[in-house]
């Protein structure tokens, strides 16, 4: 058993390929439209994906802060910190910050939706 992947809505389809494509480099590996007309968009990496749910005739209102954040593993904290301000300034909610005890190098950024971003870099 594993898990496959996470859906989020979003308020956006454009402006979440803009964070998670383009900015932080992930890549969009397949979408459809189903019949009731959601957009889904899957964007992920080596071991996982996020399936982002658009409606344009509005879907469910997005509360920021119902959920904790997703992890993102990055090589650089600080390039990719770097490279997503530079495309689409998010807010910051924790900057680049090293975690000795765990081999670890993290920021918090959040989407366009508020949904938190944690960026993750394995030390050596």
């Amino acid at each position: 058993m594993d898990v496959i992947h996470t859906a989020l809505w979003v308020s956006d389809i454009e402006q979440t390929r803009e964070f998670y494509v383009d900015a932080l480099g992930l890549t969009e590996n397949w979408s459809f439209t189903g019949d009731d007309g959601v957009e889904n968009v899957y964007i992920g990496g080596e071991n996982g994906e996020f399936q982002f749910k658009y409606d344009p005739d509005g879907g469910p209102e997005i509360e920021s802060g119902t959920m904790a954040h997703v992890a993102v593993s990055v090589d650089s904290t600080d390039e990719t910190v770097e490279r997503l301000v530079d495309r689409v300034d998010p807010p910051i909610q924790t900057a680049p910050t090293t975690m000795d005890e765990l081999g670890l190098r993290v920021a918090f950024v959040e989407d366009p939706d508020g949904y938190v971003v944690e960026l993750v870099e394995e030390l050596e």
